[in-house]
């Protein structure tokens, strides 16, 4: 609409001032062009090309220093100046420039040729070069206040998203803590009774057909139970602590670690059989034996079972050094071992004590 009501002024200006004379009729049609040019580089955002758009602009401060020239100084002025407005909002400045300095030298000659006086030629320059470096500067300023603003949304959606994200693994942690302590103890609970059953059973001459459905209901349990505790690994996003973890858990304790044969990948729930194991066995020797006990872990390879094998020296605790509990229990443990089709060994080894698990590779 400002391009449009310029080239309305203009065309008012020209009629009033020149009625009927031949620079009227050559100025309207000018006028028309210049305005239609500005409106179209000025307000037709979609125009993608920057060359229609500079050759829009350029045309429009080129129909100003003609209306300049025909002694139509007015309008003349309004056009190119608008035109230099423009070119310093749409156009990159080294383009604006370029297509600017065009424009302000036409007007200055115009002016020139038509008064003869080289002052008003000179202030012609300048005031053209001044829109010119206004414009730029004002669109420069808008860009970059513009480029800001857009990159503070941007921290923020990142800053909301990472806090959406974390509260979301907050949830899944609290879940998988939930359902690893009510499904596993369920579980675990649930198949070693179906184990003593059926091992009952057998013992008692019971129904073949008996002994093949607690076998049955034993294997789902134990099914259920590693299903479940995939699960929850999954949830809470980290990887369970396996045997590559069992030297730092026994450096932290003070104790020696050995490892014998050659490592072979292990399921997730036979890997964290041995960790807890480590871990149980560690702790009790903590609160049994005491701070200046020695402990031993050796954890042995073959190639068809692997065996992790804690000893302590004995001794008496220090009630102020006693380390947390695991939590697992031999008991627990002993049910671990059991699910994952291996058995768990505990008792005095001279003056000390001594825990060894064996598993058979590719249990699960």
């Amino acid at each position: 609409m400002v391009w449009a009501s310029t080239a309305v002024i203009a065309i008012d200006s020209v009629l009033a001032g020149f009625p009927a004379s031949q620079a009227a009729r050559i100025a309207v049609p000018i006028i028309t062009a210049a305005g239609l040019a500005l409106w179209l580089a000025g307000t037709a955002s979609k125009i993608t090309d920057i060359r229609i758009v500079t050759l829009c602009f350029t045309a429009a401060g080129l129909c100003g220093a003609v209306l300049d020239r025909i002694q139509i100084a007015g309008p003349g002025y309004i056009l190119g100046f608008m035109a230099l407005a423009g070119m310093g909002l749409r156009l990159p400045r080294r383009i604006a420039l370029i297509s600017g300095g065009i424009v302000v030298v036409s007007l200055a000659v115009a002016e020139a040729y038509t008064s003869q006086q080289g002052l008003q030629a000179f202030l012609n320059l300048g005031i053209g070069g001044c829109f010119l470096f206004l414009s730029s500067a004002f669109a420069g300023a808008n860009r970059l206040a513009r480029e800001a603003a857009e990159a503070q949304l941007a921290e923020e959606a990142a800053a909301r998203e990472a806090r959406e994200e974390a509260a979301r693994l907050a949830e899944r942690g609290r879940m998988a803590r939930e359902l690893h302590d009510v499904l596993a103890h369920t579980l675990s609970g649930l198949a070693v009774h179906l184990e003593g059953a059926r091992l009952l059973a057998e013992k008692t001459s019971a129904d073949p057909r008996l002994v093949a459905q607690l076998t049955d209901a034993h294997g789902l349990a134990r099914d259920g139970l590693a299903g479940a505790r995939r699960v929850v690994e999954t949830l809470r996003g980290d990887p369970l602590p396996g045997p590559a973890h069992i030297p730092e858990l026994a450096g932290k304790a003070g104790a020696t670690f050995a490892v014998t044969g050659v490592p072979q990948p292990l399921p997730g729930e036979a890997g964290l059989a041995l960790y807890r194991t480590v871990q149980e066995a560690l702790t009790n020797t903590a609160k049994h034996a005491g701070p200046l006990a020695r402990a031993d872990v050796v954890l042995a390879w073959t190639p068809t079972e692997v065996a992790v094998t804690v000893t302590d020296s004995g001794g008496v605790p220090d009630p102020d050094s006693v380390l947390p509990s695991g939590g697992f229990g031999l008991t627990g443990l002993a049910e671990r071992a059991a699910l994952a089709g291996g058995h768990l060994e505990a008792g005095p080894s001279g003056a000390g004590w001594r825990v060894n698990l064996t598993l058979p590779l590719g249990s699960r």
